[in-house]
């Protein structure tokens, strides 16, 4: 039932959201060029590498050294547009197309790269109990921990999406995702 409610909902998000998308790629063209869409590897249900997809909001060099945490609002590597988007989340449109393939669900925990979950594996190896499930575009970790910069937060973020396992359901979900966009339209940051 999940499944069905996430290719129905995405198909019409993406045909609702087309014409802010193109805008979006469009602004992204003009002021910080190509490419527009980021494509980066993160691990999905099974354990298994997928690609997620976001407009591009860092220039194009950012992890040339190693992966990298976002530090600040103030990232150097964030671009002009890239700032805008990400005050408003808009750089997470293109993730309707991972939710309507079937790498990504509305609703799960946030898809993390193979860097970053070897890293939380160190502190604690339950991460891989999140693999039973699709990764979310939202999460009720999002909703309480926000963004992740931090191994103390990575690990507030394991424990929150391992409650979300434990007690996941169609309700749940629907509450997460009414609380998300509550934030997003309240210009909540996380």
């Amino acid at each position: 039932m999940k499944r069905i409610f996430d290719i129905i909902l995405s198909a019409l998000c993406i045909i609702v959201f087309s014409p802010l998308m193109l805008a979006c790629a469009i602004a992204i063209a003009c002021v910080d060029g190509l490419p527009v869409i980021y494509r980066q590897e993160r691990i999905g249900r099974g354990g298994r590498p997928f690609c997620i997809y976001k407009f591009r909001s860092m220039c194009e060099d950012a992890e040339k050294d190693e992966p990298a945490l976002l530090e600040t609002d103030s990232d150097p590597r964030i671009t002009r547009t890239g700032r805008f988007l990400r005050s408003h989340h808009l750089d997470e449109l293109p993730q309707l197309w991972n939710v309507f393939t079937g790498d990504m669900s509305f609703v799960g925990p946030r898809p993390e790269r193979r860097y970053f979950i070897e890293k939380i594996m160190e502190h604690d190896p339950r991460y891989e109990r999140l693999y039973v499930i699709r990764p979310g575009v939202t999460s009720y970790a999002t909703l309480h921990n926000g963004y992740t910069d931090t191994m103390e937060k990575m690990l507030r973020r394991l424990e929150m999406d391992l409650y979300y396992l434990e007690h996941r359901s169609m309700c749940m979900d629907m509450k997460i995702l009414a609380g998300t966009f509550i934030s997003i339209v309240g210009g909540k940051k996380f």
